[in-house]
């Protein structure tokens, strides 16, 4: 098997191929990131940090690529964006299945109606950067939610 960077980009802009399974590619994108936290967290704060901007970095540098290859304005099978989105949303969750499910459905709900600037962001900005953007923007919106519920509901957090 000959090496292909244009696969490499592929198999992580597609979030390991998840972007290419049936209906709501997103949706299966944004479930790729819960492994991926639950890696994460066992990291250092530092850590943490440096693993999310490495992750943010290959997120738009796989993203452009996926576009350029494919042809194709932010392709829905690339769920990259939505992997590094979520992450951000999950920054110092707990690994309890309440907070999860609840940051899931805040995270969708802001990557799917796209609030400002979220779909500014979405609709201006182009290829790698701007297939990312809106989605950090998303998991931006989804940790102040979180955040605010943990102080409201501390005992579920």
């Amino acid at each position: 098997m000959i090496f292909s960077m244009d696969k490499l980009f592929m198999a992580l802009a597609t979030g390991f191929y998840s972007g290419y399974l049936p209906k709501a590619p997103g949706t299966w994108g944004t479930l790729v990131a819960f492994p991926l936290h639950f890696l994460l967290i066992r990291l250092s704060p530092a850590a943490y940090s440096i693993a999310l901007g490495i992750i943010f970095l290959v997120a738009v540098v796989s993203a452009g690529s996926a576009e350029k290859i494919l042809d194709q304005g932010d392709p829905s099978i690339v769920v990259i964006d939505e992997i590094i989105g979520m992450l951000i949303g999950l920054i110092g969750a707990p690994a309890k299945a309440l907070p999860l499910i609840i940051a899931f459905f805040i995270f969708r709900f802001f990557d799917i109606l796209k609030p400002f600037p979220v779909g500014w962001v979405d609709s201006h900005l182009h290829g790698g950067l701007g297939i990312v953007l809106d989605d950090v923007l998303a998991g931006i919106y989804t940790l102040i939610c979180m955040k605010i519920l943990a102080m409201l509901l501390p005992t579920a957090f």
